[in-house]
């Protein structure tokens, strides 16, 4: 396996950042996961978008897109595989052991690694701590993830793939890694973006491909949505059969599948949309 690390490709095994990285002692990071299918990376322009908008968040310099683009190019060409995790990382780089920066400049990482297609529908669980739609870092996509961690390794726990917060109003804000679609009335609803969840690339592509309305909601409108669905890189619009210990009945229902529909054949037409 053949990663991109600071300017060339480097085997898995010998690659090597410092133990002073500031992405590795204070989380100092940011990244993106895009999708690839036979070599080919899916909406590459908008998560590098979204890369540079969370580094201008972190006051870290603009990544190099051409260098990325570069890095992917050649990653993807050296690692073939039917359908993979292309991982995007950049850091603050080797500085202080302390939250003040070095000045040795970022570490950029490109990783690749094999997934599989992810099933129809999942469960999920609401997990007690809340999501600070407005903290520093919120709708950045940063290294700072061990609050997913734990979260996830919950709803691992209960049979779940994925675990759903609140935000600190009640209000329904998002999961560890994916952005959450509720089905009322037959219309699709997902929070906004001020609810602290992340803009999400697959959610903002199933908002526009789908006409979602963007809705303030309660976390107890997963009690009487009629279908809930989750979206994400890897997930493309996944439905949801369980919440807790509620089934959902005929996941996916109508309107999800037709959501799922959809989604697949705007994503085949254009791979960078």
């Amino acid at each position: 396996m053949k990663i991109w690390l600071d300017g060339g490709l480097q085997d898995i095994d010998s690659a090597r950042v410092s133990v002073l990285d500031h992405g590795l002692t204070v989380g100092d990071g940011i990244f993106e996961t895009v999708k690839t299918a036979d070599g080919r990376p899916f909406a590459l322009t908008r998560h590098l978008d979204r890369l540079t908008r969370s580094a201008r968040g972190l006051g870290l310099p603009d990544p190099d897109h051409d260098e990325i683009r570069r890095a992917c190019a050649a990653v993807l060409e050296a690692n073939p595989m039917p359908l993979g995790r292309l991982r995007l990382t950049c850091t603050g780089g080797q500085g202080p052991l302390g939250s003040d920066r070095g000045d040795r400049g970022t570490t950029l990482v490109v990783a690749l690694g094999e997934t599989t297609r992810r099933p129809d529908s999942t469960a999920v669980i609401t997990v007690p701590w809340t999501r600070n739609e407005r903290g520093a870092l919120t709708g950045l996509k940063t290294t700072s993830y061990a609050e997913n961690v734990v979260a996830l390794a919950r709803a691992r726990g209960y049979g779940a793939s994925e675990a759903l917060f609140a935000n600190t109003v009640g209000q329904l804000c998002e999961g560890t890694g994916s952005n959450v679609f509720v089905v009322l009335d037959g219309e699709i609803h997902t929070p906004p973006l001020a609810s602290g969840c992340l803009s999400g690339i697959t959610r903002a592509l199933t908002v526009e491909w789908t006409g979602a309305k963007e809705t303030e909601l309660p976390l107890d409108v997963l009690e009487r949505a009629e279908e809930v669905f989750l979206t994400s890189t890897l997930r493309d619009v996944q439905a949801v059969h369980r919440i807790d210990d509620c089934e959902l009945p005929g996941a996916p229902g109508p309107v999800t599948s037709k959501a799922m529909r959809v989604f697949a054949e705007r994503a085949a037409d254009d791979l960078d949309p």
